[in-house]
């Protein structure tokens, strides 16, 4: 399995790279379903490498989707990259005492880097929350008509 992920990180490497084309990703993709579903057909006897075969076997359609399409992340690091100033900030403050404050920095994070993706001054966004009488979605917040 490893080798077989890491040929699929390879093929996209080469896309980027601008080495192979779209139809020898198509073809390099496709070897890595043959590949993937020899291996799925004998898991073996032992149970958590069963157990981890028939959950391949689950997620194959969505296992090579950065394959098929160019904005779909091979990993997760851009989510693990989002969440880390959190998680700094949850070991540095010894943790949440409460299921309030769980909630309060979900939501407060949740705002933040919202606010930073979207480039929307995070201040003023604040600002006009804690200002309004009832809920509200702040301008720059709102999903394209």
């Amino acid at each position: 399995m490893h080798a077989i992920l890491h040929a699929a990180l390879a093929v996209r490497d080469q896309r980027a790279a601008g080495t192979i084309s779209d139809h020898g990703v198509a073809v390099a993709r496709g070897r890595l379903v043959h590949l993937l579903d020899r291996l799925l057909e004998t898991p073996g006897r032992v149970p958590a490498v069963q157990r981890f075969a028939r959950h391949l076997d689950r997620e194959c359609p969505y296992l090579f989707s950065f394959l098929h399409d160019r904005t779909v992340d091979a990993t997760n690091w851009r989510a693990e990259q989002a969440i880390r100033p959190a998680v700094a900030t949850r070991k540095v403050c010894g943790g949440n005492r409460s299921a309030r404050g769980v909630q309060t920095q979900y939501i407060l994070t949740t705002l933040v880097r919202t606010a930073v993706q979207r480039q929307v001054a995070i201040s003023a966004t604040i600002a006009t929350l804690l200002r309004s009488a009832r809920p509200v979605v702040p301008e720059g917040f709102r999903a394209p008509p």
